[in-house]
């Protein structure tokens, strides 16, 4: 009968003990999309990135490093740095410009495009003290033009 409180106390007492230790909390990969695309006058496509931070926890975001398609073509890669803190659960917009490929800036000519973004985005959860790459997949999004404001995709 000692034997088998012992044993029971000894349970307890580490899962007591587990119980003390700092809880972490779970960091999942962002989702990234295109908010709006404007196409300057020089050709170059100047996006506003929308990046939510689905953990719960916050994230300083540093770099996103994409290959964008649409309608499956080559469009573009976007290499940039970029400086967001985005609190856990919340969404923020970074700015990046690529020069299109023809064929990309053919297809955006004041049509609706279906686009799709694969890559990384690098940032560091608050939780942690190194840098974090995430695998970015965006599934088949549209931009359609928008009424009255010119060279613009949203």
């Amino acid at each position: 009968m000692k034997r088998v409180l012992s044993v029971a106390t000894l349970i307890v007492a580490i899962v007591a003990l587990s119980a003390c230790g700092p809880t972490r909390k779970s960091v999942f990969p962002p989702l990234v999309s295109i908010q709006q695309l404007h196409v300057g006058a020089d050709g170059q496509w100047r996006m506003q990135l929308r990046i939510q931070n689905n953990s719960y926890d916050g994230v300083k975001f540093r770099a996103v490093n994409l290959d964008m398609k649409l309608h499956g073509a080559d469009a573009g890669r976007i290499d940039q740095a970029i400086d967001l803190d985005i609190p856990a659960l919340s969404v923020d917009v970074a700015d990046v410009r690529i020069t299109p490929s023809p064929t990309a800036a053919r297809l955006l000519a004041g049509n609706a495009v279906r686009y799709q973004l694969e890559g990384t985005a690098t940032g560091t959860p608050e939780q942690d003290k190194k840098p974090r790459t995430f695998k970015v997949k965006s599934g088949d999004t549209w931009l359609s033009p928008v009424p009255g404001i010119a060279n613009t995709w949203r």
